[in-house]
């Protein structure tokens, strides 16, 4: 992939280098390297940006910014996941085995 193709792909997702890094599972410096032709995607990063062009702009996962985690409330799906989790004591242990490999946003702030 050139560097005009991953800067195109950007530009069809609308996102920063910042985002498409984040949807890549790379380091940000690495989308730049990519577009300056510093350094090429290997096969597996190209299979990647192709799923997300062909997933669309809402693949890419986006931090609103200053947004109110209150809004997240208004969510039914929410709330349907929290009465699960409070009726259900092995769906909850399971989802606490799940969450423990995910990073806590309020330590990301």
């Amino acid at each position: 992939m050139t560097p005009e193709a991953i800067k195109e792909l950007r530009k069809e997702l609308a996102c920063t280098a910042k985002e498409l890094a984040a949807a890549l599972g790379i380091e940000q410096k690495t989308v730049f390297a990519w577009e300056q032709g510093e350094l090429f995607p290997t096969k597996q990063f190209v299979d990647k940006m192709n799923a997300l062009r062909a997933a669309g702009p809402s693949a890419i996962p986006r931090k609103s910014k200053g947004a109110s985690p209150v809004k997240s409330l208004a969510d039914p799906v929410l709330w349907e996941l929290f009465r699960k989790l409070l009726a259900h004591k092995k769906l909850r242990d399971d989802v606490v085995k799940l969450a423990a490999g995910y990073s806590d946003p309020a330590d990301e702030e």
